[in-house]
């Protein structure tokens, strides 16, 4: 009954929202009574939500102790349940519940840590934390003592810089960002009081005021002084690597049983791939030297105006290779809901190309741009860079991505990972390039262009966190050795390090898609599942690190006392 269900989304014809919406819950209520651990899940993300509303801001020793607390707890109950008694997917659920649990308790400790390296200057920190704390108890406020504390916070601001305090420019950067979050919830926690209860504005909106003019100068005099990023510099490139200790947490909790010197060995391998098969491709296009060929090809983009119409086109293609090769069921209604929307000047400095999901966001040229800006876009994404990341993005990628996800073993996204949701849109750039889909030299540089950026993506992301490359190194790497223009590589490069990715992100890319692919050459180069059964099968089953899908679909019984230990990629 269920494969039946798997396979018959998208199949019918007419208005298939009902039709989709009734398979989708029957589905739902047959897994739920084969695996008892999705309400455990759920509850679990429910109550994970739930504890954040206790604070009112992260930046609380107080938060760091509960939370341990209530982890321990979740870990206690998860011990109750009967492991024995659960099935294949019970028991992967069981285990990815574990295995979070073990990650958020160890990396409550590093955040924790990175706090108190930032306090020196966060002399303010405890302050603003107790206003937080005290207005989320909802306590009356003493508005006397209040604007006291303030008065004395002040003082101590504006000695300060006086002091001579020995940090590291990403440490301070970093206390400077932490100051920037406090400084918004004391501007919250002041609206909260001011002007409904005449005492506090009495006693408090002056300091307040004070208080607030001296923060702001001291955040610029850390930023600037400290971690020597001028304020109104929009271009700057700031990171704050996390160590080698805290990369082998993030690895264990991705299940990937390879160290980061391991990784950057893997990507050394896969540069060097890269390298070769964009030689032969540059002899096809008549070139000697690749990076001419790569050249050449960037000049081959479309006119101001007309990037829309070629993604369409491109989107459109791609399904319909899909279909035609019989690699996936595609849903009527996934193949026509996705949007497209045009990205801003400024957003392109963070992401120079295109992003998506349910909705593509188109990187092009602006008429606000500089004529080099201008120039440098269109080439960086040309009519061969974009042939080769549109499916990424949509159909097969994300959007097709996020549509199931929404639809099957929801529960799941308790257990979300850039191993799955980019490795999987990553993977489909390995297995079409393996199929043949790029028909000329030119589709080869398209595809040979981001292969090689993945690999560089590894290399200095974990290098940089490593402390073994600088930020120089890595736009460098991205220029010389990838093929992108200046400007490109470094937004890329401050995309990476900005702050809003995980320290794996980056690499997670042609990491999970290598994963996915070991997949595919044991189930279906070498074993007994059509492409079609493989893909509508993986999609299905949501987010979760690749190794656990390997499990689910080997239907393999894992055992409680389970580590990570496969090796997908040999010895690098």
């Amino acid at each position: 009954m269920i494969s039946a269900l798997l396979f018959a989304v998208g199949t019918t014809g007419g208005d298939l929202a009902a039709p989709i919406k009734a398979m989708s819950n029957e589905l739902t209520q047959l897994t739920a009574l084969e695996n008892a651990m999705i309400p455990i899940v759920e509850r679990f993300s429910m109550d994970r939500d739930e504890f954040e509303r206790l604070y009112l801001t992260t930046h609380s020793a107080d938060r760091f102790a509960e939370l341990k607390v209530f982890l321990a707890e979740q870990m206690d109950s998860l011990g109750t349940v009967d492991f024995d008694d659960l099935g294949v997917e019970g028991r992967v659920d069981w285990l990815l519940l574990r295995n979070r649990i073990e990650y958020e308790l160890l990396d409550a400790d590093i955040d924790l840590e990175r706090l108190n390296e930032a306090s020196p200057l966060l002399p303010f920190l405890d302050m603003i934390v107790g206003f937080m704390e005290r207005l989320r108890a909802m306590e009356n406020v003493d508005s006397r003592s209040v604007a006291g504390q303030l008065a004395d916070a002040l003082e101590k601001l504006k000695s300060a810089k006086e002091d001579e305090i020995e940090i590291s420019p990403f440490v301070a950067l970093r206390a400077g960002r932490i100051a920037n979050d406090l400084k918004r919830s004391l501007k919250t926690w002041f609206e909260f009081y001011d002007g409904y209860d005449p005492d506090f504005s009495w006693w408090v909106r002056k300091p307040y005021e004070e208080f607030d003019n001296e923060l702001e100068a001291w955040i610029k005099y850390v930023n600037e002084e400290l971690g020597g990023v001028k304020e109104d510099d929009d271009e700057a490139i700031v990171g704050d690597p996390v160590g080698r200790e805290a990369l082998l947490v993030d690895l264990k909790k991705e299940m990937i049983p390879y160290t980061p010197e391991e990784l950057v060995r893997l990507a050394d391998k896969e540069l060097a791939w890269c390298k070769a098969e964009l030689k032969k491709a540059a002899t096809e296009l008549g070139f000697d030297d690749p990076m001419a060929a790569m050249e050449y090809v960037k000049t081959l983009h479309v006119d101001p105006g007309d990037q829309p119409a070629l993604i369409r086109d491109l989107a459109l293609e791609a399904i319909a290779y899909l279909e035609d090769n019989d690699l996936m069921t595609i849903p009527e209604l996934a193949k026509q809901s996705w949007q497209m929307s045009m990205m801003s000047p400024q957003r392109q400095l963070l992401a120079p190309f295109f992003l998506g999901g349910r909705t593509i966001i188109v990187s092009y040229p602006t008429d606000a741009m500089t004529h080099e800006q201008k120039l440098m876009s269109m080439r960086g994404n040309n009519e061969h860079f974009a042939r080769a990341t549109v499916h990424h993005e949509l159909i097969p990628g994300h959007h097709m991505q996020q549509y199931m996800n929404r639809r099957f073993n929801t529960h799941r996204s308790a257990f979300g990972t850039p191993f799955w949701t980019e490795g999987w849109a990553l993977y489909w750039e390995i297995l079409l390039w393996d199929l043949g889909f790029p028909k000329t030299p030119e589709n080869k540089i398209g595809m040979l262009f981001w292969r090689t950026h993945r690999a560089a993506r590894i290399k200095f992301s974990l290098g940089f966190h490593l402390g073994q490359m600088t930020i120089e190194e890595c736009v460098e790497l991205l220029v010389n050795v990838v093929g992108h223009e200046q400007k490109t590589a470094e937004a890329e490069v401050r995309r990476s390090f900005e702050g809003s990715y995980m320290p794996l992100y980056q690499a997670a890319y042609l990491l999970g898609g290598l994963q996915i692919n070991s997949l595919r050459n044991d189930l279906v180069e070498n074993g007994p599942l059509s492409y079609k059964e493989f893909h509508d099968r993986i999609i299905r089953l949501n987010r979760m690190p690749i190794e656990m899908l390997r499990a689910i679909l080997t239907d393999t019984l894992l055992e409680k006392e389970f580590e990570t230990n496969w090796r997908f990629y040999g010895s690098p």
